[in-house]
């Protein structure tokens, strides 16, 4: 179960990093004072580092084998997916929007679909699998 927490995690991060640089590449940072993001950039980069940190903590778990790292791996994870949840909800409403001229456009207009649900069903995928590891099912 740990390996296979690991890999989903890491396909997730994948997916993340796409939807990151397509979001910077849509303008997402430079819209922030102009009102033309729903993502605040606090929130889009503590996911991202978050995520990022959890991974770290899971592979040192994965080769010290000491349970703590494993829950701080879980708890992080959460927080995570507390706000990937967060940024889904605000990237729903202008996903349903008509798109306006390049300057209006919210950045995160240009995150594709498809990605946006593999990232979400790996996440979660991830967090049920870590949960799993945690709790010792499967070892």
């Amino acid at each position: 179960m740990d390996i296979a927490a690991l890999v989903a995690w890491i396909v997730t991060a994948l997916g993340g990093a796409v939807l990151l640089a397509r979001w910077l590449g849509g303008g997402g940072l430079r819209r922030q004072g102009a009102g033309t993001t729903r993502f605040p950039a606090p929130v889009v980069f503590g996911h991202f580092l978050l995520a990022a940190a959890g991974l770290v903590v899971w592979i040192v778990y994965l080769a010290a084998d000491r349970d703590a790292l494993a829950w701080t791996g879980l708890v992080l994870l959460v927080v995570v997916a507390l706000l990937g949840f967060t940024l889904f909800a605000r990237w729903i409403p202008v996903r349903r929007t008509t798109p306006g001229d390049a300057e209006s456009t919210p950045a995160e207009r240009h995150l594709p679909v498809p990605v946006v649900a593999a990232h979400g069903l790996l996440g979660a995928t991830t967090l049920v699998l870590v949960l799993l590891a945690v709790l010792g099912v499967g070892s």
